[in-house]
């Protein structure tokens, strides 16, 4: 157990960022589940729809530290050409 002031500060400190970071990348893991299951079904109409906001929950994870900006490009570089090969 932590004994000084400034160490149970960043006990606490650390509990709010570690439910803020598992909070975000439940987010992203949810929402790349979601899209790759519409792949999967061949929903073309429905992936197209849910593309944009995969997207953004991409940059904004990627913005925010949860994964590489290479990791959110290559996510979103693969999603694309699939969505375009299942519209097509």
């Amino acid at each position: 157990m932590a004994n000084h002031y400034s160490a149970l500060e960043r006990v606490r400190q650390t509990e709010r960022r570690t439910e803020f970071n598992q909070r975000n990348k439940t987010r992203l893991r949810g929402q790349i589940r979601a899209m790759r299951k519409l792949l999967t079904d061949k929903n073309a109409s429905g992936a197209l729809a849910l593309l944009p906001e995969t997207f953004s929950v991409i940059d904004r994870s990627a913005k925010l530290g949860m994964i590489k900006k290479n990791t959110a490009a290559r996510y979103k570089s693969k999603l694309h050409l699939r969505v375009k090969s299942l519209a097509s």
